[in-house]
Order: structure tokens, then C-alpha cells, then sequence
């Protein structure tokens, strides 16, 4: 009898399979999904979008496990384990159940060549088919047209915002992001858009193939109200809601493209109230204004790019605190690092520069470099790597002070791992 390899080999195994560790197109993925006849019957709902996409992916799996339906949840990238990018009815994938659907793609490619994430992918709905799941929440991994998720028709599809990231593979314009993400969308179905000034070109995808488009602001509207919120659509009318448990403004945006979703695909999915006001105060995702400690406070948060620096600026601005801001910072090398310090310009007053744990990473010093250009007369020190900047921070931090640690998903997963292993 042949013994399964352990996860960790498996996971070291996918990334030697393909020559590239992302190669965008469907030929490939799709010819193993045909050959293993994936063709899941239950409702799927993607989400793609520059930022938002895992705040989304919460809220619709946290309503729609309140009003009692089995989920399936497909996110990426992990923070600490690779099992937190497949959860069935609310809870992670274990190790075996991972491992038998990576046999079983493997199994089936023949000498087709997968990259990490097609695997991944293909093996996430391999597990979603096994489990019965009522629903599944796909999060597009890079893009959108392309992406392997895309392998797959959604009954619904969500674009939660457009904006400058990952240029080398999608193109430097918000109208050629636009398209890329406008890829998803499916004719005659559901294609809901929360970005507030969606490029011309998403506009048109979505005209040109007969997508039922619906935007933010034009066919379902969200008003925060103090404490609470108010949400319409064409044919639903929710008021008073509970603001989102995650910190930010743009939560309220994120929250009310989950419930348009959900208005779209009420027939297959319907939903209560009460499992709408249930879902948005349970929601949480890792990593997103995420505080781990107190005095001082210790707030985690990943954004890496322009458009998520500014969300993060303004909840900083939302949420202020007697003392300073002070900011550990990791950025990799790939990223915007001038649009993310310009975005948080005027809200630190004092930062340490790391060097995060990958082969991407852009140095500490060369990011200190970056940095000057917007960091006015706050104090900037480089340090070696993540916990050891934060430790700098704590010890400087005074009553009132808070610290931020933000730039990377690698930043933030070095923190919590670190904090786990003082556990």
C-alpha cells in the first residue's frame, strides 16, 4: 500500500512543478479541470478586485453560514498555514484532505504543468465537490481573465475595486486593470462592481458580453449612519444594519457589494436579515487593521499598494489615539513604494524600515530610501527584519502610542507567527 506524502512535502512539490511561479492563462488549468469532470452544481460567487477582495469573501461566507448554508471558501495568499486558503463550513481543510486532492489533480494532469496556485485551485473544488457544499466563494488569486479561478463560470461575480497593482501581468492603467478583472463577469449573470469610478473599459466588458451589471452608487447604494448603516438595492431595503467588525470606511463599501451579491442570487440563495446582521459583526479576516496587543496598541494590516495605503490612512485618521502613530514597514521589491508612503504622508511620526522574509522583498535600507521622499522630519531606522523593528518600536512607544505594522502579507505573517511561537 502507497503511504501519502506529508502536506509540507506536497507544498514544496508544487512549486518545482512549473517553470514560472505564475503563468496567467486557462488552457492549461482548464484541460485537468475537463479531464477530472469538475462541474460543481452548487452556486459559485468569484471575487477579484485590486483590494477588498478577502474582507468580501468574509463577509459573504460569515451571512451566508448564519443563514445555514454549508459554504466552501477558496482565499489566497495564507498568512501562516496553507490550509487557511480552503475552509468548508467555516473551518480550515486538514492536512489529509488537502493531500488526497492534490493526488487526485495530480492523477489527472498527465504531463499537463500546473503552477502552484492552478493546483491549488483545481484542488480546493476537488474538496468543495467531496464536502457537498452548498455555496462556494472563490477569491481571484492575480488578475482575473486569466486567473485560474476563472476556470470556473460564476453565478455571480464581484469586482471590488480597481486600481494600480501587479503591472508586469495586468498592464499600468486602471482602464487595462479594468479589463483584466472585468473577466470574470459572465453573460446574463450577476457582475456586481463596488469600485465608486469604475474604468470605461470594465464598463464596456460588461455591456459588450450582456453581463447584468450593477454598480455601487448607481444600483445599490450604502449610507453609513453614525453607528449604523442603511443598505438599497433594486428590489431590498436594509436599514439600521450593524457596522462591519472590521475597522475602516471602506468595509461599508466591501460589506454592501456582499449584499449585492447575495440580492442577485436570492432566488438560489436567500437570506434573512438576521443572518445578514449576524454575518457582518462575525466576519474577520487576518491582517486587516488587525490589532494583536495593547498598551501600546499593535495593529497588523497588509496593504501594499497605493489604494490600500490610502483605506489604511484613513482609518488611522477615523480612529486616533492621544500619543503617535509609529510604523514598522516591509515592503516587497515589486511594489509602489512611493505611491504607499505618499498615501500615509502626514499620518507616522515615526518608522522602522525591515526587510521582510522572502526572495521579493526589497531591502530595509533601500525602502529607507524610498521612504525620505515622504517622510518629512520623522525619524526613519533600518532594521534587519520584521520582529526585530517592532521590538525597536515597542521600546520607543510611550503611554498613548500605537504601532503599526503594515507593507506585505509577509510582514504581518512574520508578526503572527512570532506571536504564536511566544504563545
Amino acid at each position: 500500500m502507497q503511504h501519502s506524502l506529508p502536506l509540507d512535502i506536497w507544498l514544496a512539490r508544487l512549486e518545482t512543478l512549473h517553470p514560472s511561479t505564475i503563468e496567467l492563462g486557462l488552457d492549461r488549468v482548464r484541460r485537468v479541470k475537463d479531464t477530472m469532470g469538475l462541474a460543481p452544481e452548487f452556486p459559485l460567487i468569484v471575487v477579484g478586485g485590486t483590494n477588498g477582495k478577502g474582507s468580501t469573501c468574509a463577509y459573504l461566507e460569515a451571512i451566508l453560514s448564519a443563514a445555514g448554508y454549508k459554504t466552501g471558501l477558496y482565499t489566497s495568499p495564507h498568512l501562516l498555514r496553507y490550509n487557511e486558503r480552503v475552509r468548508i463550513a467555516g473551518a480550515e481543510a486538514a492536512d489529509a484532505a488537502l493531500v488526497r486532492a492534490f493526488e487526485r489533480v495530480d492523477t489527472a494532469r498527465g504531463d499537463t504543468s500546473l503552477t502552484y496556485f492552478e493546483f491549488g485551485t483545481l484542488g480546493a473544488m476537488v474538496q468543495f465537490i467531496d464536502a457537498g457544499v452548498d455555496v462556494a466563494i472563490l477569491e481571484v488569486g492575480l488578475g482575473g481573465r486569466l486567473d485560474a479561478v476563472n476556470v470556473f463560470d460564476a453565478d455571480v461575480a464581484i469586482v471590488t475595486s480597481v486600481d494600480l497593482d501587479h503591472l508586469e501581468y495586468l498592464g499600468d492603467t486602471r482602464e487595462l486593470i479594468g479589463y483584466e478583472k472585468a473577466g470574470i463577469y459572465r453573460a446574463g449573470r450577476p457582475a456586481i462592481c463596488a469600485d465608486p469610478a469604475p474604468p470605461d473599459s470594465l464598463l464596456d466588458h460588461a455591456r459588450h458580453i450582456g453581463a447584468d451589471l450593477r454598480c455601487g452608487e448607481r444600483d445599490y447604494f450604502a449610507r453609513r449612519e453614525g453607528s449604523q448603516w442603511t443598505y438599497r438595492g433594486p428590489q431590498t431595503h436594509w436599514t439600521a444594519l450593524p457596522l462591519p467588525a472590521m475597522a475602516g470606511a471602506v468595509q461599508v463599501r466591501n460589506a454592501a457589494a456582499a449584499l449585492a451579491a447575495l440580492e442577485a442570487v436570492h432566488d438560489r440563495l436567500p437570506v434573512s436579515e438576521a443572518a445578514i446582521r449576524r454575518g457582518l459583526v462575525e466576519a474577520r479576516v487576518a491582517g486587516r487593521f488587525q490589532r494583536i496587543a495593547r498598551a501600546p496598541d499593535v495593529i497588523l494590516d497588509v496593504a501594499h499598494n497605493p489604494e490600500a495605503a490610502r483605506a489604511l490612512a484613513a482609518t488611522l485618521r477615523e480612529q486616533p489615539v492621544p500619543g503617535r502613530t509609529l510604523a514598522v514597514v516591509g515592503m516587497l521589491a515589486d511594489k509602489d513604494a512611493a505611491g504607499v508612503f505618499a498615501a500615509l504622508h502626514g499620518e507616522i511620526d515615526a518608522w522602522w524600515t525591515c526587510t521582510p522574509d522572502s526572495p521579493r522583498a526589497r531591502d530595509a535600507a533601500a525602502l529607507a530610501d524610498a521612504l525620505r521622499a515622504h517622510a518629512g522630519n520623522t525619524t526613519i531606522s533600518v532594521q534587519p527584519d520584521v520582529n526585530t523593528a517592532l521590538a525597536a518600536a515597542q521600546s520607543a512607544a510611550r503611554e498613548g502610542d500605537r504601532i503599526l505594522v503594515f507593507g506585505s502579507f509577509h510582514t504581518v505573517a512574520a508578526v503572527l507567527d512570532h506571536a504564536a511561537i511566544q504563545q
